[in-house]
């Protein structure tokens, strides 16, 4: 058979694979323009692009959350790949990574199986010389001070908006709601759960809530200042009432104790309490690095009666020395025979628990230094009471994701297990967030061994096990062990497979007419 020259000319060229990425700071770094621009470096040398690699919105600064960076690693590792080069934009396209030799090791993966990078829209060739190895070095610090520049100057214009009354995201809380507001200042409406502005000239601020909400609020106070109420005695009083929070969920001692000790009641809007800058580790900064303004919202508590809260608060915290503090929790021991973070919440006498763990580092050290040793953590009836309620509205809003994407599930009720679209069946499993002596988070996975679901889907809950904090879909068929201890980074065998919400699955999950697909 004889094939048409173009198509012989088209087969001969060699092959190549692209990466493109695009975050959010500016419009010609589109993967659109980016590809058109590898095509014609491409074309110009003789290549031919079979293979797209993409980050679409993702920030070059860490390669977790990068799917197509880590999909093209894991192909060139497995050997999966068809061709012997990679055209990525420039430098800054392949990452922002504040350490450069990060960025020099996944060239070096790619490098080491036999995979050449080439960078389009750089003034050296990447051939492995001298010179291109210090431009190369100087490209990358470059891209990492460049994020580093831009960090301070986001920053310094979010505190500028914070001076000015508008709140930098989160929810409102019990009693307030969020105003959406205009260039001009005019109130524009209230963004219920889960709606954001969609105009970057938009702000928002906070403005009371329903009348009803904000008297709870008031009656929470007052029965903590005047009637000497406990954290733990106010949720459970308003457990038994019925009310929920913000979020329609229980009331626990913690939330009522963020209720009482955050001035936005008063009006003040408060930011930079803790800091996730250049994707690095959450930390917490000390009060005289907080961004502040003071009456920018309309208070719904009493200036007087939040200041005698703080009152309590402060000399709870600092009328006991440590020796008083491990006295009292002595006591406690003696009194119900055991310790957790319920029976010290619940004590009256005794600081609170978040007051234990901030003067010891944990409960645990504070335990070993009373001479306790518990058989369990007694805080996990509280927790495992909470997460069986998210465990059942997890699957609820899986069952209705899938749907309103028009695929088929069936929930067995018995054993939470899901058959999606009469091709493959998915497990939810919530993983716990505990902290070891030294003060790290860990989560501890058990897979489903029984019912052997095709995908495990893993919701990873906070520090406070109170809300997810992202979601891991693993695959029955990758996994090799029955239990998995996740840290808060896990590199690309596990981390690959992490995600910020259910979007992924939902993609999986979609059905297209034949005639679209036609």
């Amino acid at each position: 058979m004889s094939w048409p020259d173009d198509d012989h000319q088209q087969d001969s060229r060699k092959r190549a694979a692209q990466y493109v990425r695009m975050s959010t700071e500016h419009q010609r770094y589109s993967t659109e323009n980016q590809a058109d621009a590898i095509g014609l470096y491409a074309e110009q040398r003789g290549y031919q692009i079979v293979k797209t690699y993409s980050d679409a919105g993702k920030s070059g600064l860490r390669i977790k959350g990068r799917d197509g960076l880590t999909q093209l690693l894991d192909d060139i590792q497995a050997g999966k790949t068809d061709f012997k080069t990679v055209f990525v934009y420039d430098i800054s396209r392949w990452g922002r990574f504040q350490d450069a030799d990060e960025s020099a090791y996944y060239e070096y993966i790619c490098k080491r199986a036999g995979i050449s990078v080439e960078y389009c829209a750089e003034q050296f060739e990447n051939d492995g010389s001298p010179v291109s190895t210090i431009v190369k070095g100087v490209k990358r610090a470059m891209a990492g001070e460049y994020s580093r520049e831009l960090s301070q100057k986001v920053f310094a214009g979010q505190s500028r908006l914070i001076e000015m009354g508008y709140r930098q995201g989160g929810p409102p809380g019990f009693g307030l709601r969020r105003m959406l507001i205009d260039g001009a200042g005019n109130q524009k409406g209230i963004l219920v759960r889960g709606e954001h502005k969609s105009i970057q000239t938009d702000r928002v601020t906070l403005v009371p809530g329903p009348a009803d909400e904000i008297a709870v609020v008031n009656k929470i106070f007052r029965s903590f200042v005047n009637d000497m109420q406990s954290e733990a005695m106010i949720a459970a009083d308003l457990n038994a009432k019925g009310i929920t929070t913000d979020l329609d969920r229980d009331w626990t001692p913690s939330v009522v104790r963020q209720l009482l000790t955050n001035e936005k009641y008063i009006g003040n809007n408060i930011w930079n309490r803790s800091s996730f800058k250049l994707k690095k580790r959450h930390v917490h900064n000390s009060p005289d690095s907080w961004v502040r303004s003071e009456g920018a919202f309309e208070a719904i508590v009493d200036a007087g009666l939040f200041v005698a809260a703080k009152v309590i608060f402060a000399a709870k915290a600092q009328r006991y020395s440590d020796e008083e503090m491990l006295d009292g929790l002595r006591d406690a021991l003696e009194t119900y025979g055991f310790l957790s973070g319920i029976v010290i919440n619940e004590a009256s006498a005794l600081p609170s628990s978040g007051a234990y763990q901030s003067r010891f580092g944990s409960l645990l050290r504070a335990y070993k230094l009373v001479g306790f040793t518990p058989d369990r953590d007694y805080r996990y009836i509280e927790i495992n009471k909470r997460l069986r309620k998210i465990h059942a509205r997890i699957i609820h809003e899986t069952v209705g994701g899938i749907e309103q994407v028009g695929g088929l599930v069936q929930h067995d009720k018995k054993t939470g297990f899901l058959t999606i679209n009469h091709e493959f069946s998915a497990s939810v499993v919530i993983a716990r967030c505990t902290q070891t002596g030294a003060g790290a988070y860990r989560w501890n996975i058990r897979l489903d061994t029984g019912l052997l679901p095709d995908i495990t889907v893993v919701v990873r809950m906070d520090q406070a096990n109170e809300t997810p904090l992202d979601y891991y879909l693993l695959p029955t068929a990758e996994m090799t062990l029955p239990k998995l201890r996740l840290s808060e980074s896990n590199g690309l065998s596990l981390d690959a497979y992490r995600f910020d919400d259910l979007t992924q699955l939902f993609a999986m999950c979609e059905r297209t007419p034949i005639l679209e697909v036609a």
